[in-house]
């Protein structure tokens, strides 16, 4: 067997390609949602992915107010923030969080399901949530997806 025909191929800052892509959250479960978009952010689903390289596509989600929660969770779950100062901890449930700001709550889910490290900053940076229909990268010319579609 010729052992140097089988020979694995990184992806480069050359031969990556990134695309924009619209994703409509209206109707979806939260979690759910959030782990393929975090695979579009990585680049889980093209031919060329490279664990160590941002050969994901910057995605815009649109209706961040109209995402779902299943069971319990809008008021039973408890999220923690700490200020470093003694007594410092503020609870808070997605309730609350999505009344402030609806876009946080899914910024949030998408966050925890890439890597912490520089890259998953890197590729955080590549995801856009508004709340609404609208949003203002018409100029990149993003296709639209039906995340349902996706494994």
């Amino acid at each position: 067997m010729d052992t140097l025909s089988y020979k694995t191929v990184s992806a480069t800052k050359a031969t990556i390609n990134k695309e924009w892509v619209v994703v409509d959250a209206t109707d979806m479960v939260v979690g759910r949602l959030a782990s393929k978009v975090a695979k579009l952010l990585r680049g889980k689903y093209k031919p060329n992915y490279t664990p160590h390289m941002d050969c994901g596509d910057n995605v815009i989600i649109l209706n961040a107010d109209k995402i779902k929660l299943t069971g319990n969770k809008w008021d039973q779950r408890q999220f923690y923030y700490h200020s470093g100062y003694p007594g410092g901890r503020t609870d808070v449930t997605p309730a609350e969080l999505f009344a402030k700001k609806p876009e946080r709550l899914f910024e949030r889910a998408v966050k925890g399901m890439l890597p912490k490290s520089r890259l998953g900053r890197q590729l955080f940076r590549n995801l856009y949530v508004y709340v609404g229909n609208e949003h203002k990268h018409e100029a990149q010319q993003p296709k639209v997806i039906d995340i349902n579609t996706l494994k």
